[in-house]
């Protein structure tokens, strides 16, 4: 029998699964007792992530599908960081396969090393297979992610979606690629999530048929919530939706709102999600002649569980439910 120590927690309503001890000694698991060979501490998140992909898929499928997952759980597997001076590397995945960066999910991950005792108020720095982010533990627990650079591709791309108005939509990357897309009606918000759903997943499959990168789309209304600036519906890559304002979808977001002028560095934009909650985001310019920025995000996540997780020999599901291979 196989056992896992996984670390549960939500930002903003968006849960994250974290492995902190059990990962194959392949990967050099961050909890694991096994000290990673010489030959894996080399390694970067990226080739860990690829390695993960290749040999250890089983173990995502495992942790983040039915039947001891969903199909919005986001997984986190903390491994050695290739630089020793950084705090930790880390893999996201979820019910389909990997993401580059999550937002909400770092902000998960720093509130399970703040429960482990292993981050305590400050600054450290964090490496994902897209590149380093810059993470802040304040004294309230809050967090604070500084993301990877992002910027926008394609600024107001004609779609056409059988039954629907022409629409328009912004591509951006925010440490995954995005579909941005403004409602043309304010009522479309107030839908329920299965409609909003299906509506997204059409308007993405349009757009995949010319960016095929696009993975995310995010739709855009008037905020209900007092103090907020806008209000948004996330569709994430194994088609379940964003229950947080989602990190990656509102660094796309502002590098929009930067490239178009309408928000100015170190000005606090208050994305609200679907179900209400709300992350803070600003940025700095990291090369304003080409339109990019380095956003940050802020809000914080509750450990709500802290779970051995056991994998039977004998039980046919033991290593999840998956309609993928």
């Amino acid at each position: 029998m196989k056992s896992f120590r996984v670390i549960d927690s939500h930002t903003a309503g968006e849960p994250t699964r974290t492995i902190v001890q059990g990962a194959p000694d392949e990967l050099g698991g961050f909890g694991s007792d096994a000290q990673p060979s010489d030959a894996s501490a080399r390694l970067s998140v990226k080739e860990r992530l690829e390695l993960m992909r290749g040999k250890y898929d089983h173990y995502r499928r495992a942790l983040v599908n039915e039947p001891r997952g969903s199909d919005v759980m986001v997984g986190a597997l903390l491994v050695p960081p290739q630089d020793p001076t950084k705090l930790a590397g880390v893999i996201y995945f979820n019910n389909v396969g990997y993401l580059g960066m999550c937002g909400h999910g770092t902000i998960g991950v720093v509130e399970t090393l703040r429960y482990l005792g292993r981050m305590k108020p400050g600054r450290q720095i964090l490496e994902t297979c897209v590149g380093q982010v810059q993470v802040q533990l304040h004294d309230d627990h809050r967090v604070t992610v500084e993301n990877v650079p992002s910027y926008r591709a394609i600024k107001r791309m004609p779609i056409s979606v059988d039954g629907l108005p022409e629409l328009h939509a912004d591509i951006a990357w925010g440490g995954n690629w995005f579909c941005l897309i403004e409602c043309p009606d304010p009522k479309w918000l107030d839908g329920t999530a299965a409609d909003l759903v299906e509506l997204s997943q059409r308007i993405l499959a349009v757009v995949r048929e010319t960016n095929p990168e696009v993975d995310h789309v995010e739709l855009f209304g008037p905020p209900k919530s007092q103090g907020c600036d806008s209000r948004s519906f996330v569709l994430c890559p194994g088609g379940a939706y964003d229950r947080s304002p989602c990190g990656t979808g509102t660094s796309a977001k502002l590098a929009c709102l930067a490239a178009d002028k309408k928000l100015t560095p170190a000005t606090v934009w208050r994305q609200e999600s679907y179900i209400g909650s709300s992350f803070e985001a600003e940025f700095r310019w990291h090369d304003e002649p080409h339109g990019v920025i380095a956003p940050s995000i802020t809000s914080r996540a509750f450990v709500n569980a802290d779970v051995q997780v056991l994998c039977h020999e004998e039980d046919p599901f033991a290593w999840g439910i998956s309609t993928k291979s």
